[in-house]
């Protein structure tokens, strides 16, 4: 018997039971059709969270104040609760990795605006800023270094926080906005960026020259975190020590003394969400591919049930010459396109699954690789699972078979 004629065989075979084929494949179907989904969901929601890591600034260092725990230490070292502008600079001057470096001050503040107010976040920074945290205006511009000096009372706003105070966006260039009893002329409009990794949205901002801040809103000569903009990721470990390095010579730390600051690396809280939801992914893609194993015994049962409806045809085709061989692939064959067809199907089930899921706002990402694996892990199971009720019907004495009734 050649290939063709063996699946021609094998497909009337199937096809006269219809409905028991299609609940025969059921659990291939949906074995199959889960791991896809539950992959597609775990790279999707991975690559979402690094797209929201990434707008928050490529390669950034994040350097924040650690007040000292203990009493002896502040008593030996004592230290003022944040950084000056004096450490910026030193660490501007010293610095060989950075592109771009900025102090930031922030809080919370009332701004009002001609068609509305709003209580958001208000941060003062530096003109790199806007490479260290990748702010660009799409809208005006965004204030420069003269702007620092003279303290000047310039603004550059997020979209949303613009769409809040004067309903249109693009109409808050120019205008003015107030901030507690200041007033500040809106000179540039902000990139959309969307929410942050902490579900905050970004574009609920408003930035002002960082000296401006300190005098006129914070009234504070210290400066609560530091945003250092690295030159190339392969350079993040050497940028680390060298930053701790000037910054601990910066504000005098002996060597006996732990850090009074802490460095946050983009590029290793990217590693960690994307190493904790591959993890999650797998877990999820075990407990899906427990429906292959119970879609194979389903196949392996309605297998054992087709040799024994089909003892007579057994016994008339060895009687006519047909092969053990013969009568094994058969069976097999009849087997494996079972679970093909099941891993067809689940995969036509997956993509239109993933197509909801994205249109309904949750993020998919369908892995090629998996869906290969998953079509060649279907018809191993329909092969594994196939084989003995296939070695049975082979193994089948011809005069026996004929007797059955």
């Amino acid at each position: 018997m050649n290939i063709l004629q063996l699946l021609q065989t094998c497909l009337r075979s199937i096809s006269r039971n219809r409905m028991r084929s299609l609940l025969t494949s059921m659990g291939i179907i949906i074995g199959v059709g889960s791991v896809i989904i539950m992959v597609a969901m775990g790279e999707g929601s991975q690559k979402l969270i690094e797209e929201r890591i990434s707008s928050m600034g490529a390669n950034v260092l994040q350097i924040q104040y650690r007040r000292p725990a203990a009493r002896s230490v502040q008593a030996v070292y004592p230290r003022r609760s944040g950084f000056t502008k004096e450490d910026v600079e030193h660490l501007r001057r010293e610095s060989t990795f950075a592109l771009a470096i900025s102090g930031v001050v922030q809080g919370n503040h009332d701004v009002f605006g001609r068609e509305g107010n709003t209580r958001i976040r208000v941060q003062g920074v530096e003109p790199d800023f806007s490479i260290a945290r990748n702010y660009y205006v799409d809208g005006g511009y965004f204030f420069i270094e003269e702007d620092m000096i003279s303290r000047n009372t310039v603004a550059v706003l997020g979209r949303t926080t613009a769409e809040n105070l004067f309903t249109e966006a693009e109409s808050a260039l120019t205008q003015q906005i107030r901030i507690g009893t200041n007033y500040f002329t809106v000179i540039g409009l902000l990139e959309r960026k969307g929410a942050g990794l902490d579900g905050n949205d970004q574009d609920d901002i408003v930035l002002v020259p960082l000296d401006t801040a300190m005098t006129r809103i914070q009234n504070t000569r210290e400066i609560s975190h530091i945003f250092v903009s690295i030159i190339d990721k392969d350079f993040m470990d050497a940028a680390i020590q060298e930053t701790n390095l000037i910054l601990r010579e910066a504000r005098g730390i002996p060597d006996r003394i732990a850090s009074d600051f802490s460095i946050m690396n983009q590029v290793d809280m990217i590693d960690i969400v994307s190493a904790t939801s591959r993890t999650l992914t797998t877990l999820l893609a075990a407990i899906a591919g427990v429906s292959l194993f119970v879609g194979g015994i389903g196949i392996m049962n309605i297998m054992l049930v087709s040799v024994t409806e089909r003892t007579r045809e057994i016994g008339i085709r060895m009687a006519v010459g047909g092969r053990k061989r013969d009568i094994l692939f058969q069976f097999l064959s009849e087997a494996m396109i079972l679970s093909l067809m099941g891993g067809i199907l689940g995969i036509s089930m997956a993509f239109l699954a993933c197509h909801l899921l994205t249109m309904a706002g949750i993020p998919t990402s369908i892995n090629p690789m998996i869906v290969t694996i998953s079509a060649l892990f279907a018809a191993m199971v329909g092969v594994i699972f196939g084989y003995y009720p296939a070695l049975k019907a082979a193994r089948l004495y011809p005069i026996d078979a004929l007797r059955y009734e």
